[in-house]
């Protein structure tokens, strides 16, 4: 073993401490790379596993690698504003009973709008049928060193997540780490299996920010996530003054506040007249502002432990100038979520495996003639952020109406082919 392997090794352990695993694994290829790495330990060809449908796209790459075969279980979305709530347990059971052979469950938490699923009890589904669970925690790094934010993967039960220290800590971009617990995931495997998605030129600067960010979060994570907390606070309080403004919180999605990261500012701006795209350029062009992400209903911004008070000052003065400029009583909202928005992202009848469409033949289609077409690409409009499409999904008709109508709203789609969704890439007969 050389100097830095034993130095790496002692590093990730620590890391296992820091966030209450067993044992850890620094990825210099981000959270996708774990992603890779568990679902290729646990899975082989033709197996099934129960996988939540907002999945990140890292994740159908790893069912492409695999050959295993998703069963998708949809999140609940909030009637008014079509954002997931999170998955519901008794789903998750449903699943499990009807696929009593399912490998591995796999869910997202927190959402990419800080929604939280009920972890605990969805680790006890799974245990309870003698299956692991692993949870995509991308988002959710900082989520183990304060009490009121949600409860974290490792604390919840999870038998493995992973989690971006680059995305709410402060290591470097692409630093993540895959934390494992307890012995349903079979270690030597994952081992092999974590060389084998990542590249073998480790980047020291990487790494070493990884062991950075664990021991500033290891001294000082509580103080640091109370600071954030009061932050975001701040900014809530004065995006809630702000005409036209929206904010998106636990109490709004009718959520329990320990099931929502009160850290991010999910901010709705259809009062303003205009779409979360546009306000995203506004902020970015004008104020040197950037969103975590827009869509058509909004923006998402982030307050970590980066931030400051004239950071958060700053958003705040941004938006009330934006307001000042546009904001009309008198005018209808310039958007609302389709109600079709539960049919689209639904699953619908896996005709191929993910693996199968991916290496099949394929061919774009103009958009009204892929009714009943098998698609060849995911397919993940915002909004809802969620997969209406994924390879070897037969395209029905609330599908397709869906993705034709937010098209013409201006959606956008950049995992697609064709980004504006004029044309779908379908497997060829």
């Amino acid at each position: 073993m050389t100097d830095l392997d034993s130095s790496l090794l002692q590093a990730e352990e620590l890391a296992a401490d820091a966030w209450g695993a067993d044992s850890a694994y620094f990825l210099i290829n981000g959270s996708s790379s774990g992603n890779h790495a568990l679902l290729l330990a646990q899975l082989r060809p033709g197996d099934e596993v129960i996988i939540a449908r907002d999945a990140h796209r890292s994740m159908l790459a790893g069912l492409i690698a695999t050959g295993a075969t998703p069963v998708f279980v949809t999140p609940v979305l909030h009637p008014e504003l079509g954002i997931s709530t999170g998955i519901d347990p008794h789903d998750i059971a449903l699943a499990l009973d009807a696929h009593p052979n399912a490998r591995l469950v796999v869910v997202t938490s927190p959402s990419y709008h800080g929604v939280a699923s009920d972890i605990p009890t969805i680790a006890r589904i799974a245990h309870d049928h003698s299956v692991p669970l692993f949870i995509d925690q991308a988002w959710g790094a900082h989520l183990r060193f304060h009490p009121s934010l949600p409860v974290s993967a490792m604390e919840a039960g999870a038998d493995a997540a992973v989690i971006s220290a680059h995305k709410t800590l402060s290591s470097l971009s692409q630093g993540s780490v895959l934390l494992v617990r307890g012995d349903r995931i079979d270690a030597s495997r994952l081992r092999a299996a974590v060389r084998m998605a990542q590249s073998s030129s480790r980047s020291l600067p990487i790494l070493l920010s990884l062991d950075t960010a664990r021991r500033q979060m290891a001294l000082h994570g509580w103080a640091l996530m109370e600071l954030t907390i009061a932050l975001a606070a701040r900014a809530r309080a004065g995006l809630q003054a702000i005409p036209g403004i929206g904010l998106v919180d636990a109490a709004r999605l009718g959520l329990p506040f320990d099931r929502f990261d009160s850290t991010r500012l999910v901010i709705d701006t259809i009062g303003l007249g205009m779409d979360g795209f546009t306000v995203e350029r506004i902020l970015r062009d004008e104020f040197g502002i950037a969103p975590e992400m827009s869509d058509l209903a909004g923006i998402v911004c982030l307050i970590t432990i980066g931030d400051t008070r004239q950071s958060v000052d700053q958003l705040v003065s941004a938006l009330t100038s934006l307001s000042r400029e546009t904001f009309n009583s008198d005018r209808q909202p310039a958007f609302s979520i389709p109600r079709s928005v539960g049919k689209a992202i639904a699953p619908g009848e896996m005709a191929l495996t993910p693996r199968e469409a991916f290496f099949a033949k394929s061919r774009p289609v103009p958009l009204p003639a892929a009714i009943g077409e098998i698609a060849a690409e995911l397919v993940v409009p915002y909004p809802p952020g969620i997969p209406v499409l994924v390879p070897g999904e037969r395209i029905g008709w609330d599908k397709l109406m869906y993705l034709a109508e937010i098209s013409t709203r201006g959606a956008r789609c950049a995992v697609a082919a064709d980004p504006r969704l004029l044309t779908l890439r379908v497997v060829s007969r």
